[in-house]
């Protein structure tokens, strides 16, 4: 029987995933999953990809051409593999057990169509450090700056290949920063709202690699309605391991 502190958690009817206290995951990675929609010809790369929810994910509602997960806690890691390994999915997504600044040699250059990563939300220098390594790393930029993502992507990503992030809106900034330094373009942005008036909790934001200037805001992404309800789209994406398979 798995301690508290290691457990698994549904998310398909024929699909479960690892998580332990340090390593869960939250409706972040979900709303970045459906912002990013990967075709089935797009070979996929998830940077920082914890216990891989997202390539995980990825899988059940898209199957993508490729999926490759990138992290470097080996506490995630071990979540992972064991995930990978009860679903026998080893040879559906690949793991790289790797610091995402150090790629160089371990997968190629220029090939990926999407780059992800749903990074620390908090910059150095602020907010109260964790104590715990894979605490601290998760939340504050200690390991992956704004900048370092970027760079990574771009280096994976073939010409007009696409980079989506999820941040906090105040990071928006460095976000379009980091993005130009490394000549990915911003090309749109979707704020996720909580309800109907209030400010956006979260962007989610898709850069694309060499391409021309020309920005768009899609609809928000709302989450209540008035009465505290999911909306119908946030019933889609947080109920739907309740009807979906890995099967279909």
């Amino acid at each position: 029987m798995a301690s508290r502190k290691e457990r698994t958690e549904a998310l398909a009817t024929d699909l479960s995933i690892h998580i332990s206290d340090a390593h869960i995951f939250t409706s972040d990675a979900i709303v970045l999953v459906d912002f990013c929609a990967p075709r089935h010809k797009d070979k996929c790369c998830d940077l920082g990809t914890g216990n891989g929810i997202i390539p995980l994910l990825w899988y059940r509602d898209f199957k993508p051409a490729e999926i490759v997960g990138v992290e470097l806690s080996e506490s995630a890691v071990n979540l992972f593999t064991k995930t990978l390994t009860e679903h026998n999915l080893g040879d559906k997504i690949k793991l790289i057990h790797k610091d995402l600044r150090k790629l160089k040699g371990v997968l190629p250059n220029e090939y990926f169509d999407l780059v992800s990563i749903n990074p620390p939300y908090k910059k150095l220098g602020t907010g109260i450090v964790n104590e715990g390594e894979d605490y601290k790393n998760a939340r504050h930029e200690f390991t992956c700056t704004l900048e370092d993502a970027s760079e990574a992507a771009a280096k994976l990503l073939k010409f007009g290949g696409r980079f989506c992030i999820c941040q906090r809106p105040e990071r928006l900034p460095d976000i379009f920063a980091a993005m130009r330094k490394f000549k990915i373009e911003p090309k749109s942005m979707q704020e996720v709202i909580q309800r109907t008036g209030k400010e956006p909790s979260l962007v989610l934001v898709e850069g694309k690699k060499g391409s021309a200037p020309g920005f768009r805001i899609k609809p928000p992404l709302i989450l209540e309605d008035d009465n505290g309800e999911y909306t119908n789209k946030a019933k889609e994406l947080f109920l739907s391991y309740k009807y979906k398979s890995i099967q279909e």
